[in-house]
This record gives C-alpha cells, sequence and structure tokens, in this order.
C-alpha cells in the first residue's frame, strides 16, 4: 500500500470511528448506530436492551409491559405546530404506541438554565399538559434541576413512559414477511423542517408547520380495524423514513420497496428541504407512524386511518418483497429504482 492509499484508509477509519463525541452523534443515523453498539450494548448490553426498541418489553410471560426513556434538547423551543413540552409527551407516547402498549404514565424531569423566564417555564408546562390531556395519560412524577446560566440553551426535558401490552399483540421486524405493504398516515419532513426554518430562517414567508402529535389513539383505531393483522409499526423520527425502512429491511432481512410516486410531501416542505439540501426521506417526522401490515387488509386499514383526524392522508407506500438480501430500495417518479440508506449523522442536529 503507497502512503497515499494509506493515508486515505487512516482518514475513512478517523471518519467512521471518532475519537470524540460529535454532534452528528445525536442525529439517529449511522454514527448513532455505531456509538450504540461499539460503546454502549458491549458494557450494557441484555436480552431487553439489544433489541433496541423504541420501547422495552418487559416480562412478557406475566402481562407485558413496556418502558421508553428519552431527551429533548431542541432549539428553538418553540416552533410552528409545536414547541419542547408537546414534543417530549408526544414523542414519549408514540414510542409506547409503536411497541404495542397503551400508555399509563408519564415521569417529566426538566433541566433549566439560571436566567429563563419562568413565564417561558410555565408556557412549556401549559403545553405538556395539553398535549397529556389529548392523549389521555397523566404526568405521574418527575424531578427539577438548575444549572448555570452557560450550561443549557434554556430548558430541557426528560422524560419516561411506561404501558401496558395486550395479550396476543407481538410486533417487531421478525414479524414482517413477503407480501405485506407498508403504511404511512399522512405526508413526511414537516416536523424536522419546522424546526429547521424557526432556527435558521426565522423571518422566511414560507411556513412548514411540524406534525408533532399523540398517536396512540391513531393506532388503537388501527387495531381496532385489522386486529392480529399488523406485524410492525414504528414511528419516523431521527433519521425519517429512511432510517426507518432501511433498518426495517435489514432487521428482518427481506427488500423493501418503497414507491415514490405514493410517498406524500407537501409542497412547502418540499421546497424548505431545497433550501437545506435535504432529502424529504430523511427529515424527522413527530406524527407519523409506518405501519406493516397483511396486503388482504391494507385497504380496510388504510380506510380506518383516514377517518381518524390525524390519519386523513394514510396511503398504502411499499411493499415486503421476496428477495432475501435487506435492502431498502425506492421505485423513482422516472421509473428508476436506488437504494435508500440511512443517513451517516449529517442532518442539521438539536431539533428533537
Amino acid at each position: 500500500m503507497s502512503p497515499q492509499e494509506q493515508l486515505v484508509e487512516n482518514a475513512v477509519k478517523a471518519k467512521a470511528k471518532p475519537a470524540r463525541i460529535q454532534l452528528a452523534h445525536g442525529a439517529g443515523g449511522q454514527l448513532t448506530d455505531e456509538l450504540v453498539k461499539s460503546h454502549v450494548l458491549p458494557r450494557l448490553g441484555n436480552d431487553v436492551l439489544n433489541e433496541l426498541l423504541d420501547a422495552a418489553i418487559i416480562d412478557p410471560q406475566h402481562g407485558s409491559l413496556a418502558m421508553t426513556i428519552d431527551s429533548f434538547v431542541v432549539r428553538p423551543w418553540k416552533f410552528p405546530g409545536g414547541d419542547i413540552g408537546r414534543l417530549a409527551i408526544c414523542g414519549t407516547i408514540n414510542d409506547l404506541a409503536v411497541s404495542g402498549a397503551k400508555p399509563a404514565g408519564i415521569a417529566l424531569a426538566m433541566i433549566l438554565a439560571e436566567g429563563l423566564p419562568i413565564s417561558v417555564m410555565d408556557d412549556i408546562l401549559d403545553s405538556v399538559s395539553t398535549a397529556a390531556k389529548e392523549a389521555q395519560v397523566q404526568i405521574v412524577t418527575g424531578d427539577t434541576k438548575v444549572v448555570g446560566h452557560d450550561q443549557a440553551d434554556g430548558i430541557f426535558l426528560i422524560t419516561a413512559g411506561v404501558g401496558r401490552i395486550p395479550a396476543r399483540r407481538t410486533l417487531g421486524p421478525a414479524q414482517v414477511k413477503p407480501g405485506q405493504v407498508l403504511v404511512i398516515n399522512g405526508p413526511i419532513g414537516e416536523h424536522g423542517l419546522a424546526v429547521m426554518m424557526a432556527r435558521e430562517l426565522p423571518e422566511a414567508q414560507l411556513t412548514v408547520k411540524s406534525d408533532v402529535a399523540p398517536l396512540n389513539g391513531l393506532i388503537d383505531a388501527a387495531f381496532s380495524a385489522v386486529p392480529n393483522a399488523i406485524a410492525f409499526l414504528r414511528d419516523p423520527t431521527r433519521g425519517g423514513l429512511a432510517g426507518v425502512c432501511s433498518d426495517l429491511a435489514r432487521q428482518c432481512g427481506f427488500r423493501i420497496i418503497l414507491d415514490e410516486a405514493a410517498i406524500q410531501v407537501r409542497p412547502e416542505v418540499r421546497s424548505a428541504a431545497e433550501i437545506f439540501g435535504l432529502d424529504p426521506l430523511d427529515i424527522a417526522n413527530e406524527g407519523k407512524v409506518v405501519m406493516a401490515v397483511s396486503e388482504r387488509v391494507a385497504r380496510r386499514l388504510v380506510a380506518a386511518l383516514r377517518a381518524h383526524p390525524l390519519g386523513r392522508d394514510a396511503a398504502i407506500i411499499g411493499r415486503v418483497d421476496t428477495a432475501e438480501d435487506g435492502i431498502c430500495e425506492l421505485q423513482t417518479l422516472i421509473g428508476g429504482r436506488r437504494i435508500v440508506q440511512k443517513a451517516h449523522g449529517e442532518e442539521p442536529p438539536r431539533i428533537f
């Protein structure tokens, strides 16, 4: 190997495994995966944690419980369509709901920076209360800490949630098989771009509104419409639709084929994505859920979703193919095909 080739190889290795934490480690892409798999799981891994689900399934032999925890560091704390308080509650509710659980209670911790106006804290707590009532769940415990004014961006929130999973409800990539189709409840990319526009271009006339919403009611309606027919649920937050579908293909071992013509992107979202040079497939959502379901009941499921306020634009967007290669592929508008991969980690951070 020549010295030049050795330098290139060393540079690639340095990029793949950085020696220090980078902002991109929190973006939900390949760098996040590498951090978890190379550093967290070797030290903390167990049968439950190793599944890396949005919510852990605890003691399935004795009436399953689901448990999840998340932290929210969004900047700015308020954006079109929501704020950090609504985001925290909806994010926690949705992680429980996509595990098949019915939320039972939420714990809320606040890290407040010295100098934060109390009126801002009150506004955020009002938003927490409104979102919790919308999801029909209570805040049952919490904690508060205050740090120096230079140690945090005003306010950070940490939430944990617990829910109960009904008997005989089994979801996950292992349940995904050829012949199933993928359904989503509406257009993609709205949350991530709403936050980025509020932060980077606050004076822009192009307004994108976050889709942040609690999905447990919509998911309950889905299970009622097609009981025992849903194989997989996931909310496409960090990493967007591309992240969920590429992960699903890798985990189930079958090819996932997405139909670009069926994936809805609102015009204002597409325009904003072009401004930032982003693919809407990679952008975070906070009010969307991807479902894998048998093709024979898919239309019934779509009809049930469209009858709910959060599912009026529900559509079938892809299918599970027989090819056992674990690839996610996009069938493009012009008739071609391209591989869909999870982003490396370049998406602008701090939108969760």
